[in-house]
């Protein structure tokens, strides 16, 4: 960490574009010029938050910017003629004040941690700033200004102090690096850290309370941004996040926790499928559904398509294909070949996402083969060591604390786990999986809804999962599915599920459970659009892929609510009903069922306005229907009138599974009428897609 920190890679965030968001100076007139020095100057001097670092540079620029301000002042009030060279000096004057602005926002919302690594840089920032305001002043015509004595001497006086600044580079602040350096090495070594040395260290950075260690973890997330790509630079912010984190536990968790003053946020879903915002907010942001892996629920990163066309976060499907399985995990279908093809207009999307709301986003490098690990930050010793004393601090308290203990400490492991398989791992191993089994009983909703989303953020890890079924987590985790305390704790329930499903075995086991499927049907009937009728579809359908299930699914009431989801627009819920009626359509139970749920006309829509996936889906159980349900059902299709102009059309503008069996399921119909196969439909047909282009173009 010291030598990273000596060769200076921890930069600067980048500059913003705030200068450029006004109107440059050139196009401004004389005193709207003078107008917008006079805001700035104010806003430099009566700052919103107080100053953690670089508090000396600040305050000498800030007390100079504020002398000078009864000159911009009085020529605002007094709009006197300007020279054309005092008008190039206050453009001057305006860039220089922008720059300030920026810098001083930049190290009050920055990582503290980050802005002690970076203090030289940062101070050689001010001290730039400091020669071009002196050199702004020093062009600046005072004697063909129409301003007064006082004014005229308090400027002056100003230009002489900045033309005599020198760098300012506080010792101070290069102690406390070298404090937290001392810090982690005692991580590497395998020791404990000094308590009262940690609090005395978080008490000069302000991080004075829970709140304020998770206000910094967010800001060194968001600093990852800022940071060389260096893997040993990413892997020392990792350690600062980790030794955040530790710091926060140790020394604020008990005493918070017994208060309840600093309890969870009340803001819906803290699992996996989430991200925290940039800056020092608590704001968190949930990425839409099609950015996420259907393997690990999180943000995709990496997105490659396998052969069946599906698209997962190349290292968990490269996991998924290392353990020997030679099917899609969405789909269940046959992968025709193993190789992973760059979704590269995802990518762009996540991307132009991320940046819109400030989320750190890793890019591979130009050119790279997009390797399984190219993605991830090799975790420091430092940073597994904190990690694994995090965990079993907490788990200590979970196993002894109060009830209000076990609830905060929940929390706390339920963030844990929310993003890296060595958090996952280190909690699994601190023993946390009973504990967190035995709070799915408990009868307060918050520690009900931390537990099972811990749980959930667990799973995610393969290795967990036996760990989660062998500590008898299965019977509890459908008890809350059926009667959670709140919505929150039955869909993360119904997730949890989704995720152990992924193994072939527990399908199985799951699906032998008398509760389990009725309580996913239910809650695909009840949950919220788009979360909970999601979660509940996802794992509905890893169940169907076992055959046994699906009887049990189709006895539960399933079919006529995943028809009647059919309808619905939000989140995609729709592609996720077909998805499983395209499964259940391999059962007799489970055709009969389609058939008498009325689904022919809304089946035969989907080919019109479904998405990709959505018509192949369609066309499937459309199929199976009328290979299966004879005559009857045969003409209850071709009664309806789009149903051979949409298969037509899938011919020519499907996905090369769509045509396939478009064309069987064009075969199969004009068996019953050789005539309609001779006239096939008009070439005045216009597929759905078609009407959107010609209705762009009026």
């Amino acid at each position: 960490m010291a030598q990273i920190r000596r060769r200076g890679v921890f930069r600067q965030r980048a500059e913003s574009p705030m200068a450029d968001m006004s109107p440059p100076p050139e196009s401004m007139s004389s005193q709207a010029l003078v107008n917008s020095i006079v805001a700035l100057a104010q806003q430099v001097a009566s700052p919103d938050r107080p100053q953690l670092c670089q508090k000396r540079n600040a305050a000498n620029l800030t007390r100079r910017i504020k002398l000078l301000s009864p000159l911009f002042e009085e020529i605002r009030d007094t709009n006197p003629p300007m020279p054309p060279s005092a008008l190039i000096a206050f453009r001057d004057i305006f860039h220089v004040m922008s720059k300030t602005k920026e810098l001083l926002d930049d190290c009050r919302e920055s990582s503290v941690f980050l802005l002690v690594f970076r203090n030289k840089s940062t101070s050689e920032k001010f001290h730039e700033i400091t020669v071009s305001l002196a050199s702004a002043l020093d062009v600046l015509p005072l004697e063909l200004l129409e301003i007064s004595d006082e004014v005229r001497e308090q400027v002056e006086l100003v230009k002489l102090h900045l033309q005599r600044a020198s760098l300012i580079v506080d010792p101070a602040e290069d102690a406390l690096a070298e404090e937290v350096i001392e810090l982690l090495a005692q991580f590497e070594r395998k020791e404990e850290p000094d308590a009262a040395q940690l609090q005395k260290l978080f008490s000069k950075l302000e991080l004075k309370n829970a709140r304020d260690c998770e206000k910094e973890v967010q800001a060194l997330e968001a600093g990852l941004e800022f940071v060389d790509d260096a893997e040993e630079t990413l892997a020392s912010v990792t350690n600062l996040v980790v030794f955040v984190r530790y710091g926060k536990c140790v020394l604020y968790g008990v005493a918070e926790m017994e208060s309840g003053s600093n309890g969870p946020r009340t803001s819906s879903g803290e699992g996996d499928s989430e991200v925290s915002t940039s800056g020092r907010s608590d704001v968190v942001v949930n990425p839409p559904d099609e950015f996420r892996c259907p393997i690990s629920l999180d943000l995709m990163r990496d997105p490659v398509i396998v052969a069946t066309g599906q698209t997962y976060d190349r290292i968990s499907i490269s996991k998924w294909i290392e353990a020997g399985h030679l099917t899609c995990p969405k789909s269940g279908q046959k992968l025709g070949h193993v190789n992973l093809i760059p979704n590269y207009a995802l990518r762009s999307l996540i991307s132009q996402w991320c940046e819109d709301y400030h989320i750190p986003f890793d890019k591979l490098e130009k050119g790279s083969k997009g390797g399984a690990g190219n993605n991830q930050v090799a975790t420091s010793k430092a940073a597994l060591e904190a990690t694994k004393m995090t965990a079993s601090f907490l788990v200590g308290k979970l196993a002894t604390g109060s009830p209000e203990v076990q609830k905060q400490v929940a929390y706390e492991l339920r963030l844990l786990a929310k993003c890296g398989t060595e958090n996952r791992m280190c909690i699994a191993e601190a023993g946390a999986i009973p504990y967190l089994v035995t709070l799915l009983s408990s009868k307060d909703p918050k520690t009900q809804e931390n537990a099972v989303t811990a749980l959930l953020n667990l799973s995610i890890y393969d290795n967990n999962k036996p760990l989660i079924i062998e500590a008898g987590a299965l019977d509890p985790i459908i008890d809350v599915l059926s009667f959670g305390a709140s919505m929150e704790a039955r869909e993360n329930a119904a997730a949890t599920l989704f995720s152990l499903s992924v193994v072939d075995g527990y399908k199985i086991a799951i699906g032998r459970r008398p509760a389990a499927i009725p309580a996913l049907v239910a809650l695909l009937r009840d949950g919220t659009p788009r979360r909970g009728k999601k979660d509940a579809a996802s794992a509905l359908f890893n169940l169907a892929v076992y055959h046994g299930n699906k009887s049990a699914i189709v006895e539960s009431g399933a079919v006529t609510i995943l028809v009647s989801l059919l309808g619905e627009e939000e989140g995609g819920i729709a592609d996720d009903a077909l998805m499983v009626l395209a499964l259940v359509a391999g059962s007799t139970e489970g055709l009969t069922a389609i058939a008498e749920a009325s689904a022919i006309p809304i089946l035969v829509r989907m080919l019109r306005v479904g998405t990709p996936k959505g018509r192949e889906n369609a066309i499937a159980v459309l199929l199976a229907l009328c290979r299966n349900g004879g005559e009857r059902i045969v003409s209850a299709v071709m009664q309806v009138n789009t149903a051979v102009p949409s298969l037509y059309s899938l011919l020519t503008m499907g996905t090369p599974r769509a045509k396939r069996k478009a064309s069987s399921l064009l075969k199969l119909l004009h068996k019953r009428d050789p005539a309609d196969h001779q006239n096939p439909p008009s070439t005045n047909f216009v597929p759905t897609t078609q009407l959107g282009q010609v209705a762009t173009r009026q």
